[in-house]
């Protein structure tokens, strides 16, 4: 019998982004997810089509990463891609973190859906630091 792994806040949070599947379709679906994980603050979040492009290469470059990492192939194009949307997103090291923040790094930009992909990266970054990811099962 194999004892539960609790995951941290951190590793949850990339867990529910990369297993959303069909349920984060379209941009509503997004601002939901958004919304329901505290990445943005509430109200009206106006996504783009190109920032929903660039919240699913995200999430299928970390899903592919995540299989990888478990032993199963991955695609390293999906995973490049990923990358490039990692590199585009500006961060900052806080010296102390707020109340309910799941990283050290927080958003350096004021655009909402980037702000809250920002939030997506610094868990990524906490979890590869911690040696997490590779715990998470998808």
């Amino acid at each position: 019998m194999t004892t539960p792994i609790q995951l941290s806040t951190a590793a949850d949070l990339v867990r529910s982004f990369v297993v959303t599947g069909d349920t984060l379709g379209d941009r509503a679906d997004l601002a939901r997810f958004m919304r329901e994980h505290r990445l943005t603050t509430d109200g009206a979040i106006p996504i783009t089509l190109a920032d929903f492009d660039e919240a699913m290469t995200l999430r299928d470059g970390m899903y592919a990463q995540l299989r990888r990492a478990a032993g199963h192939p991955a695609d390293t194009e999906v995973i490049n891609k990923a990358q490039r949307v990692l590199d585009g997103l500006r961060v900052t090291v806080r010296i102390e973190p707020s109340d309910g923040a799941v990283s050290a790094l927080a958003p350096a930009v004021v655009d909402e859906v980037r702000r809250g992909l920002a939030r997506i990266a610094g868990a990524w970054a906490t979890i590869l630091a911690t040696g997490e990811w590779r715990k998470i099962k998808v």
